[in-house]
């Protein structure tokens, strides 16, 4: 497969109509992208964990704790139809 039919490939997945100057240009770009991956594909990682992560993640929520609020009378109160504890609102499917 060529590198040419590369670009052409990709740029059709992505929905691009481009020039013969932009396959060109871009035909370069790709081979350098390619290329490092390659590199990068030669570093020994063994001994590294593997994270989901780079940074440690931990839970920055307040606790989950009850507390007092609103009562239902309260919360009915502005509400321009109620009844039986519950807000009336217009029908919106038919």
């Amino acid at each position: 497969m060529s590198d040419q039919f590369d670009v052409r490939y990709i740029a059709q997945l992505a929905r691009l109509e481009l020039s013969a100057d932009e396959i060109a240009k871009f035909q370069s770009q790709l081979g350098q992208v390619l290329s490092h991956v390659e590199k990068l594909g030669a570093v020994d990682v063994s001994a590294v964990e593997p994270t989901a992560h780079a940074n440690q993640v931990v839970n920055v929520f307040r606790a989950d704790e009850p507390r007092d609020w609103f009562t239902p009378e309260v919360a009915l109160s502005n509400a321009p139809r109620s009844a039986n504890g519950l807000f009336i609102v217009p029908k919106v499917i038919e």
